[in-house]
C-alpha cells in the first residue's frame, strides 16, 4: 500500500495514507484494537496492582499502592503497549507474553508521567484531565510511586508467567534499559529541561526529542518483534519503524502544546511558548512542523512494505500518531 494518494490537508502536503475504503477500515480497525488493547492492558495491570497479588513478601504500603494506581489507571491511549501487541500479532507472536512486554513498558511510561508533572520539572497539575501524583497524594509519594513502578516494569519482563525463552528475556530487558536510561528516556529529560534555558540548534532538539520520547517508541516496536522471535533484520525494521514514529509523535506534541487546549488535551498546554523552550516549532515554525511530521510518517509506512495488508493496522497507527488530537 503505497503513500500516494492526494487528500485535503490543513498543511496543503501530500498524504502518506491512501484515502480509500480499504484504509478506512484499518482505521477504523485500529480506533477498535487500539481501544481494545488498552482495556486488555489495563485489566492486566488493574490485577497486579491489586492488593491481593503483591509480588513478594512484605505487603505493598496501602499509600504507595493507591498512588501507583492512581498513576498508571488513569485511562490513557496506552499506545506504546498496543505497538508491542500489534507488532506481535503482525509477526505472529505469543499473545500472553506481548502482555506481559506491553504492560511493562506503560509501567515505565507512567512512572516517566509521574515524575515529570513534579515540581522540580514540569510543575503540573492534571494529567489525563485528574489531578497529578503529586497533587492527589503529595511530592515524596509521587517519587517513590515513580520509583516502584519503574521496578515492576523489569519484573514484568521477568516474569515466569509468560512463555518467553530466556534468551529473550535478557533481549528485552537489556533493550529496555537502554531504552528508559540515561541514553535514553531519562538523558532525553535532562536535555530537554537545558533546553529551557539554552537555545538548541535543529540537530539537538531532534536528538533530546529522539531520546526523551522517541526511545520508548522504538523500543515497543522492537519488542513486539523480539517477542515473536522474528530474525534480527525484522528486528531491526520495526525499531526503524519505532523511531520514526517517534520523532513523529514528538512534533505533534509540540503542534498540541501551541495549537489545543487543556480542555482538549486532559494536561495543561502553551507550556513550552510560555518557558521559551527550544522546540522544532520553534525553530523551524508551524507549517514546516506539520510537513516534517507528515514526511517522517510517509517514511515509516514505508517501511512496513514487506509485511504487506498484516501491516495496515500499524500503517493506521503511524498516521494516527501525526494527527492525533490529544
Amino acid at each position: 500500500m503505497g503513500a500516494v494518494a492526494k487528500t485535503e490537508r490543513i498543511d496543503g502536503g501530500r498524504d502518506p495514507w491512501q484515502d480509500n475504503e480499504m484504509t478506512n477500515h484499518a482505521t477504523s480497525q485500529f480506533a477498535a484494537r487500539l481501544s481494545r488493547n488498552a482495556s486488555t492492558v489495563a485489566a492486566f495491570l488493574d490485577a497486579r496492582l491489586g492488593a491481593e497479588n503483591a509480588s513478594n513478601n512484605f505487603a505493598w504500603p496501602d499509600k504507595l499502592r493507591a498512588a501507583m494506581r492512581h498513576g498508571v489507571l488513569n485511562g490513557g491511549k496506552r499506545l506504546r503497549p498496543f505497538l508491542v501487541m500489534e507488532t506481535a500479532r503482525m509477526l505472529g507472536g505469543n499473545v500472553n507474553s506481548a502482555i506481559y512486554v506491553a504492560a511493562s513498558l506503560e509501567c515505565i511510561h507512567c512512572y516517566s508521567l509521574i515524575h515529570d508533572d513534579l515540581p522540580a520539572m514540569d510543575d503540573d497539575e492534571l494529567r489525563r484531565g485528574q489531578p497529578t501524583v503529586h497533587i492527589a497524594y503529595d511530592e515524596a509519594t509521587a517519587i517513590l510511586a515513580g520509583d516502584a513502578l519503574l521496578t515492576l516494569a523489569f519484573e514484568l519482563v521477568a516474569d515466569p508467567g509468560h512463555d518467553l525463552a530466556p534468551e529473550a528475556r535478557v533481549d528485552l530487558v537489556g533493550r529496555l534499559a537502554r531504552a528508559a536510561g540515561a541514553g535514553g528516556m531519562v538523558g532525553g529529560q535532562v536535555l530537554d529541561i537545558a533546553a529551557e534555558k539554552s537555545q538548541p540548534n535543529e540537530a539537538e532538539i531532534l536528538a533530546l526529542q529522539a531520546m526523551k520520547t522517541g526511545a520508548l517508541l522504538r523500543y515497543s516496536c522492537e519488542a513486539g518483534a523480539v517477542v515473536a522471535g522474528a530474525d534480527e533484520k525484522t528486528v531491526s525494521t520495526m525499531s526503524a519503524f519505532g523511531e520514526q514514529i517517534g520523532v513523529a509523535f514528538q512534533l505533534a506534541d509540540d503542534l498540541l502544546d501551541a495549537t489545543s487546549d487543556a480542555e482538549t488535551v486532559g494536561k495543561a498546554t502553551g507550556k513550552d511558548a510560555g518557558r521559551n523552550k527550544g522546540t522544532f516549532l520553534s525553530v523551524n515554525g508551524l507549517e514546516a512542523t506539520k510537513a516534517r511530521c507528515d514526511e517522517l510518517i510517509d517514511e515509516a509506512i514505508s517501511l512496513l512494505t514487506s509485511f504487506g495488508a498484516e501491516a495496515d493496522i500499524l500503517k493506521a497507527a503511524a498516521v494516527y500518531v501525526a494527527r492525533r488530537e490529544k
